[in-house]
Protein backbone atom coordinates (compact mmCIF):
# COMPACT_ATOMS: atom_id res chain seq x y z
CA UNK A 1 0.00 0.00 0.00
CA UNK A 2 1.18 3.35 -0.97
CA UNK A 3 2.23 5.71 2.00
CA UNK A 4 1.73 9.35 1.74
CA UNK A 5 3.33 11.29 4.68
CA UNK A 6 1.72 14.31 5.67
CA UNK A 7 4.49 16.58 7.79
CA UNK A 8 3.06 19.84 9.33
CA UNK A 9 3.81 22.14 11.89
CA UNK A 10 0.44 24.05 13.52
CA UNK A 11 0.93 26.19 16.80
CA UNK A 12 -3.11 26.96 16.81
CA UNK A 13 -4.66 24.11 15.23
CA UNK A 14 -5.98 25.05 11.24
CA UNK A 15 -2.69 24.01 9.91
CA UNK A 16 -3.41 20.52 11.68
CA UNK A 17 -7.02 20.42 10.47
CA UNK A 18 -5.72 21.25 6.85
CA UNK A 19 -3.37 18.32 7.25
CA UNK A 20 -6.40 16.38 8.14
CA UNK A 21 -8.61 17.52 5.46
CA UNK A 22 -5.44 16.57 2.75
CA UNK A 23 -5.48 12.76 4.97
CA UNK A 24 -8.87 12.06 3.66
CA UNK A 25 -8.10 12.88 0.22
CA UNK A 26 -5.67 10.22 0.53
CA UNK A 27 -7.43 7.66 2.51
CA UNK A 28 -10.69 8.14 0.01
CA UNK A 29 -8.66 6.79 -2.88
CA UNK A 30 -8.18 3.43 -1.20
CA UNK A 31 -5.28 3.16 -2.78
CA UNK A 32 -2.86 4.98 -0.29
CA UNK A 33 -2.60 5.45 3.62
CA UNK A 34 -2.22 8.74 4.94
CA UNK A 35 0.35 9.25 7.41
CA UNK A 36 0.11 12.24 9.90
CA UNK A 37 3.48 13.31 11.20
CA UNK A 38 4.12 16.71 13.36
CA UNK A 39 7.77 18.04 14.58
CA UNK A 40 8.32 19.64 18.08
CA UNK A 41 8.16 22.94 19.39
CA UNK A 42 11.90 24.68 19.48
CA UNK A 43 13.43 26.80 22.04
CA UNK A 44 15.93 29.53 22.56
CA UNK A 45 16.40 27.81 26.14
CA UNK A 46 19.09 24.96 25.24
CA UNK A 47 17.87 23.43 29.19
CA UNK A 48 14.44 23.15 27.01
CA UNK A 49 13.47 19.73 25.81
CA UNK A 50 10.27 18.11 24.64
CA UNK A 51 9.18 14.57 25.38
CA UNK A 52 10.06 11.68 22.48
CA UNK A 53 6.23 11.33 22.15
CA UNK A 54 3.94 14.31 21.99
CA UNK A 55 1.63 14.42 24.73
CA UNK A 56 -1.49 14.67 22.54
CA UNK A 57 -1.63 14.67 18.49
CA UNK A 58 0.89 12.99 15.64
CA UNK A 59 4.19 11.68 16.02
CA UNK A 60 7.12 13.50 15.35
CA UNK A 61 8.44 12.75 12.06
CA UNK A 62 11.67 10.84 11.69
CA UNK A 63 14.08 10.62 8.71
CA UNK A 64 12.55 7.03 7.96
CA UNK A 65 8.82 8.36 7.69
CA UNK A 66 10.55 10.31 4.84
CA UNK A 67 12.49 7.50 3.43
CA UNK A 68 9.62 5.27 3.30
CA UNK A 69 6.88 7.56 2.41
CA UNK A 70 5.76 7.35 -1.69
CA UNK A 71 4.85 11.13 -1.59
CA UNK A 72 4.83 14.38 0.84
CA UNK A 73 2.46 16.82 1.91
CA UNK A 74 4.20 19.71 3.94
CA UNK A 75 2.22 22.14 5.65
CA UNK A 76 3.11 25.08 8.05
CA UNK A 77 1.82 28.81 9.43
CA UNK A 78 3.16 31.49 7.78
CA UNK A 79 5.85 33.31 10.25
CA UNK A 80 6.58 37.09 8.06
CA UNK A 81 6.28 35.02 4.79
CA UNK A 82 8.35 31.97 5.74
CA UNK A 83 7.18 28.38 7.08
CA UNK A 84 7.92 28.31 10.86
CA UNK A 85 11.05 28.06 12.49
CA UNK A 86 10.09 24.31 14.01
CA UNK A 87 9.46 22.94 10.96
CA UNK A 88 12.54 24.60 8.88
CA UNK A 89 14.95 23.23 12.04
CA UNK A 90 13.69 19.50 11.02
CA UNK A 91 14.27 20.41 7.50
CA UNK A 92 17.49 21.11 8.12
CA UNK A 93 18.59 17.83 9.98
CA UNK A 94 17.49 16.02 6.25
CA UNK A 95 21.02 16.29 5.16
CA UNK A 96 21.28 12.19 5.16
CA UNK A 97 18.33 11.98 3.22
CA UNK A 98 19.37 14.40 0.84
CA UNK A 99 22.69 12.50 0.75
CA UNK A 100 20.68 8.98 0.26
CA UNK A 101 18.47 10.64 -2.26
CA UNK A 102 15.20 9.25 -0.14
CA UNK A 103 13.21 12.18 -1.46
CA UNK A 104 14.44 11.96 -5.14
CA UNK A 105 11.54 11.82 -7.83
CA UNK A 106 8.91 11.69 -5.49
CA UNK A 107 6.02 14.10 -5.46
CA UNK A 108 5.06 16.83 -3.13
CA UNK A 109 2.42 19.23 -2.18
CA UNK A 110 2.41 22.22 0.47
CA UNK A 111 0.11 23.77 2.48
CA UNK A 112 -0.21 27.01 4.65
CA UNK A 113 -3.17 29.27 6.61
CA UNK A 114 -2.23 32.79 8.45
CA UNK A 115 -3.43 34.92 10.58
CA UNK A 116 -4.09 37.82 8.27
CA UNK A 117 -5.46 37.73 4.77
CA UNK A 118 -1.89 39.04 3.30
CA UNK A 119 0.02 37.42 5.77
CA UNK A 120 2.40 35.81 3.28
CA UNK A 121 0.41 32.60 2.40
CA UNK A 122 2.19 32.32 -0.91
CA UNK A 123 5.64 33.12 -0.06
CA UNK A 124 5.20 31.25 2.91
CA UNK A 125 4.13 27.86 0.41
CA UNK A 126 7.40 29.23 -1.94
CA UNK A 127 9.54 28.94 1.09
CA UNK A 128 8.63 25.24 1.97
CA UNK A 129 9.16 24.19 -2.15
CA UNK A 130 12.68 25.40 -1.97
CA UNK A 131 14.37 22.71 0.23
CA UNK A 132 11.97 20.45 -1.48
CA UNK A 133 13.46 21.36 -5.24
CA UNK A 134 16.94 20.61 -3.67
CA UNK A 135 15.66 16.78 -2.43
CA UNK A 136 14.66 16.23 -6.38
CA UNK A 137 10.92 16.01 -5.52
CA UNK A 138 8.23 16.77 -8.16
CA UNK A 139 6.17 19.84 -6.92
CA UNK A 140 2.68 19.55 -7.26
CA UNK A 141 0.03 22.03 -7.07
CA UNK A 142 -3.87 22.90 -8.15
CA UNK A 143 -4.70 23.03 -11.38
CA UNK A 144 -7.64 25.35 -12.41
CA UNK A 145 -9.73 22.83 -12.95
CA UNK A 146 -10.70 22.45 -9.52
CA UNK A 147 -13.52 24.63 -9.69
CA UNK A 148 -13.44 25.94 -5.57
CA UNK A 149 -10.51 27.59 -6.60
CA UNK A 150 -12.22 30.09 -8.37
CA UNK A 151 -14.38 30.94 -5.74
CA UNK A 152 -13.16 30.65 -2.53
CA UNK A 153 -13.20 33.72 -0.78
CA UNK A 154 -10.47 32.57 2.24
CA UNK A 155 -8.13 30.07 0.59
CA UNK A 156 -6.67 28.16 -1.99
CA UNK A 157 -4.13 29.02 -4.72
CA UNK A 158 -2.67 27.47 -7.55
CA UNK A 159 0.78 26.94 -5.25
CA UNK A 160 -1.39 24.62 -2.69
CA UNK A 161 -3.51 24.94 -0.07
CA UNK A 162 -4.11 28.09 2.03
CA UNK A 163 -6.21 29.15 4.79
CA UNK A 164 -7.11 32.80 6.98
CA UNK A 165 -7.68 31.99 10.17
CA UNK A 166 -8.57 35.29 11.43
CA UNK A 167 -6.42 37.61 14.10
CA UNK A 168 -7.93 35.44 16.44
CA UNK A 169 -8.30 32.20 14.92
CA UNK A 170 -11.45 32.70 14.75
CA UNK A 171 -12.46 31.86 10.82
CA UNK A 172 -13.27 28.00 10.31
CA UNK A 173 -12.11 26.09 7.46
CA UNK A 174 -14.57 26.59 4.63
CA UNK A 175 -16.02 23.66 2.55
CA UNK A 176 -14.01 25.38 -0.42
CA UNK A 177 -10.71 24.58 1.12
CA UNK A 178 -12.04 21.57 2.56
CA UNK A 179 -12.81 20.31 -1.23
CA UNK A 180 -9.78 21.43 -2.05
CA UNK A 181 -7.82 19.81 0.82
CA UNK A 182 -9.19 16.61 -0.12
CA UNK A 183 -8.52 17.46 -4.47
CA UNK A 184 -4.83 17.83 -3.69
CA UNK A 185 -4.76 14.49 -1.17
CA UNK A 186 -6.13 12.40 -3.86
CA UNK A 187 -3.87 13.99 -6.63
CA UNK A 188 -1.44 13.82 -4.51
CA UNK A 189 -2.28 9.84 -4.40
CA UNK A 190 -2.44 9.28 -8.41
CA UNK A 191 1.05 11.18 -8.69
CA UNK A 192 2.68 8.87 -6.27
CA UNK A 193 0.74 5.77 -8.37
CA UNK A 194 1.72 6.91 -11.34
CA UNK A 195 5.43 7.62 -10.47
CA UNK A 196 5.64 4.07 -8.96
CA UNK A 197 4.17 2.31 -11.74
CA UNK A 198 6.34 4.04 -14.40
CA UNK A 199 9.20 3.51 -12.18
Amino acid sequence: MNEILVLYYSRHGRTKELAAYIARGIEESNEATAKLRTVPDISTVCEATKPVVPDHGAPYATLEDLKNCQGLALGSPAYFGNMASPLKYFIDSTTPSWLSAALSGKPATVFTSSSTMHGGQESTLLSMMVPLFHHGMLIMGIPYTEEDLHTTKSGGTPYGVTHFQGENNTTSISDEEKRLCRAVGKRLTQLSLKLNSAS
